[in-house]
């Protein structure tokens, strides 16, 4: 069997790995994560492996970034078997922290960012959102003093908010995109995909494949507008409530008008039933 990462749960215990683990001036790669882990989350450490010699996991579900209507209680926690996945992916360290650890009495700073975090996309339909993602990878950071650190492209917004913020504070800590796992008919990997009924899971697909057909549409020249109205339809049709469906500089998040106004991102959120899904193509 393969060997289990060491887990820490506390700062101090914590320190007292990282010291050990850069005794031979290793360069370390964080992986933050909330658990859950699926082929998404270990391609992102498969990724990490390449870049630096130890690999630090952090596992922690954040309060902060969820609105009390939204599903803390209720987001999967699979502890036993993202150990065992951990193992089998030869990370070093896992860093466990519980809430009273992150946020203890009396608790009382945020890290608040613009830029990328103001765009109108995700901060439009969860304000609260990014205020608990920079304050809680902000602490990561400082915690665990990465070399480089690894998030997925699916959470888009996200990867262009945390950028914005280790560049503005001086983290001393690079950050590296890596692109989207999908499963086999499309849809992106989530841990949240688990929530899907199986019809819902059936439709699910419908956001990429529309995506798909208008980031070709515009490569082909066609009317903007036009596209991304008829693709907002495809999707309400097939069942979705939609949050939004944007054209987007791919690198400050602004509008656009034209894809010649710069590399474009097309992104989407959109509920079915009661589960929310994102995703975002290059164009």
């Amino acid at each position: 069997m393969p060997t289990a990462p060491a887990v820490v749960r506390t700062p101090s215990s914590l320190r007292l790995a990282l010291k050990r683990l850069r005794a031979r001036r290793a360069t370390i790669a964080l992986v933050p994560t909330m658990g859950a882990l699926h082929e998404g989350h270990l391609a992102l450490l498969r990724q990490a492996k390449r870049r630096a010699s130890r690999i630090v996991v952090s596992i922690f579900v954040n309060p902060t970034q969820f609105a009390p209507h939204e599903d803390f209680g209720s987001y999967p926690r699979t502890w036993k078997a993202d150990l065992a996945k951990l193992a089998d992916a030869k990370v070093d360290l896992v860093w466990h922290p519980d809430v009273r650890t992150m946020y203890p009495q009396d608790f009382a700073t945020r890290i608040l960012t613009e830029g990328p975090a103001t765009a109108g996309l995700e901060d439009r339909f969860r304000p609260h959102f990014f205020g608990g993602v920079t304050t809680v990878v902000g602490k990561l950071f400082i915690q665990c003093r990465p070399d480089i650190a690894l998030f997925g492209q699916k959470d888009y917004q996200q990867l262009k908010v945390v950028t914005r913020m280790a560049a503005d504070l001086d983290l001393g800590v690079k950050i590296i995109g890596i692109p989207i796992v999908r499963e086999r008919d499309g849809l992106a990997m989530s841990s949240r995909n688990i929530y899907l009924s199986i019809e819902q899971r059936a439709v699910a697909p419908t956001l990429y494949r529309t995506m798909k057909k208008a980031a070709e549409q515009l490569r082909n020249g066609n009317d903007l507008e036009a596209v991304m109205a008829d693709a907002a339809e495809t999707i309400e049709d097939a069942g979705f409530s939609l949050d939004y469906f944007e054209a987007r500089h791919a690198e400050t998040l602004s509008p656009i008008h034209s894809i010649k106004d710069g590399p474009v991102r097309l992104l989407v959120a959109a509920k079915i039933g009661t589960t929310r899904l994102i995703d975002n193509i290059g164009v």
